[in-house]
């Protein structure tokens, strides 16, 4: 079992910045890849970044440029995001999976972030 916890999240002015932070527990060293999703009223979950346990990384094309993922270490993962725009307010979710056949994939319960205009 995993769990993920993610901080970060809060109100901030377009073009302005915030880091968001998961930190994993529990049998971390399961742990494969580690991603960051978003989700908005209305709408399905979509991926923003993905990291692997090698360090490669990718992004959505809506966030290149702009957002950096980064893992510390085998539990804990970094969305630094910045120039901020009003469509990247969602509840941003941080998830992570598991080696091998019986791989299963964790969820955070998620923060909120809300860019002003």
């Amino acid at each position: 079992q995993v769990q993920l916890v993610e901080s970060g999240g809060g109100l901030v002015q377009a073009g302005g910045s915030l880091r968001l932070s998961c930190a994993a527990s529990g049998s971390i060293f399961e742990i494969n890849a580690m991603r960051w999703y978003r989700q908005v009223p209305g709408k399905q979950r979509e991926l923003v970044a993905a990291i692997s346990t090698i360090g490669s990384t990718n992004y959505a094309d809506s966030v290149k440029g702009r957002f950096t993922i980064t893992r510390d270490n085998a539990n804990t993962v970094n969305l630094q995001m910045n120039k901020l725009k009003p469509e990247d307010t969602a509840v941003y979710y941080c998830n992570a999976d598991t080696w091998g056949p019986g791989s299963t994939d964790y969820w955070g319960q998620g923060t909120q972030v809300t860019v002003s205009s």
